[in-house]
Formats: structure tokens, C-alpha cells, sequence
């Protein structure tokens, strides 16, 4: 609803449908415009609301860059539903499996690497996404490695599924952009196993376990 002046004004408090017509707004002009092209007043005109109003559910322009991302899957959240699932022993596989899902579907993937390219493009972006890898999986898979250099283990667990993601997703490289998900899952997930199992601990001596 708009005035003749703009945007209409005053907050519309507890409206579970106005904040879902904000995200759908900026979750399509952030995949369309890029990071730096879209604005919070921008969008608030779009969604006929007072700009205010997006300051009040999301904070600034990052929070409701991460808000409207999180729509489509939130790496933290497939990694902890992962980890719940399953036993450890085959987390490698069921992780490695869960990316090339969430990253290949065409609703969920595009997000996602539209957060990745913002967060290269964008040192604040990229300050955010480390903050939030870091905190939301790196310690996540350490607190799940028993032994010496956990957190190194589970950094090097993060750098292979990185890896993964950006050979696959952005530089589109080949074989690997073209394998089956069956193909990866055979392919990457013994990648992932020796990180979590860290150097000098090679598969045939160190057990099926990828916690050492």
C-alpha cells in the first residue's frame, strides 16, 4: 500500500506476513542486482513498506541479506540436521552428499552461491561468512573429532567442502561439474575422512572412523 508521496508509512508490529513479503522482495533482488546494487530503501519500496520497518525485523542491510539467504537452506542447519541423522562413521558421505543436494537444486542452490560470490566481492560479506563458518560449523565438527588439532581438522574438513563447492558451483570445472552426485559422494568423501582424521593418519591404519 503506498501513498502518493512513497512508501507507506508507520510499522505494521507482529506481522509474520509482512516480514515474509520483505524477504521474498530481497531474496529476488539480491539474486537478480547483486549484494551492492540492491538497498534497504529499494526494497522497502517494493514491498510498500516504511524502510524502518526492515531496520526493525532485520537490523541492516547484511542482516536481511542473511535473513532472505537462510530462506533457501542454511549450512549450518543441513549440517547439524546431518550430524543428528547418522552415525559418525559415515558422516563423509552423508555431508559430501548433503552439499551436492543442497547446492545442485534449483531453488536452494542459487542463494547459496549468491552469497558465496557476494562474500568474494564483498569484504564485510566475507567477514560475515567467516564469522558464521566458523562459528556454526568449524567449531560444530570440532567439538565432534576427539584427540589432538580438532579444530585444525575440522577447518581442513571445511576447506574440502569449500573446495567442492567452489570447483563445482562457480568455476564450473570439469570432471567435477558434470559428476553424478553419486560420482562426488564416491570421489570427495575420502577427501573428507583424511581431513577429519587429520595428517599422518592414513585410512588403512587409522580405522573406518573419521574421528581420530
Amino acid at each position: 500500500m503506498t501513498n502518493g508521496s512513497g512508501p507507506l508509512r508507520g510499522r505494521r508490529p507482529g506481522s509474520p506476513d509482512t516480514r515474509a513479503a520483505i524477504l521474498d522482495v530481497a531474496r529476488r533482488r539480491f539474486l537478480e542486482d547483486g549484494y551492492h546494487a540492491v538497498t534497504l530503501r529499494s526494497v522497502a519500496a517494493e514491498a510498500e513498506v516504511d524502510i524502518a520497518l526492515i531496520s526493525y525485523y532485520f537490523g541492516s542491510k547484511k542482516g536481511l541479506f542473511g535473513a532472505a539467504l537462510a530462506l533457501g537452506a542454511n549450512p549450518a542447519e543441513v549440517l547439524a540436521r546431518v550430524v543428528e541423522e547418522g552415525d559418525l562413521r559415515t558422516l563423509p558421505e552423508r555431508v559430501v552428499r548433503q552439499v551436492v543436494d543442497v547446492w545442485d537444486d534449483p531453488v536452494t542452490g542459487p542463494p547459496l552461491i549468491a552469497m558465496l560470490k557476494s562474500a568474494i566481492d564483498d569484504d564485510s560479506v566475507g567477514q560475515l561468512v567467516r564469522q558464521a563458518i566458523g562459528r556454526e560449523i568449524v567449531d560444530r565438527i570440532a567439538s565432534l573429532v576427539p584427540g589432538r588439532s580438532a579444530r585444525q581438522r575440522a577447518a581442513s574438513f571445511t576447506t574440502v567442502i569449500a573446495g567442492l563447492i567452489v570447483t563445482r558451483h562457480l568455476l564450473r570445472m570439469e570432471p567435477i561439474a558434470s559428476m553424478t552426485a553419486d560420482e562426488v559422494v564416491r570421489f570427495v568423501s575420502p577427501q573428507v575422512r583424511q581431513a577429519l582424521r587429520g595428517p599422518g593418519r592414513p585410512a588403512a591404519s587409522a580405522g573406518p572412523a573419521p574421528p581420530a
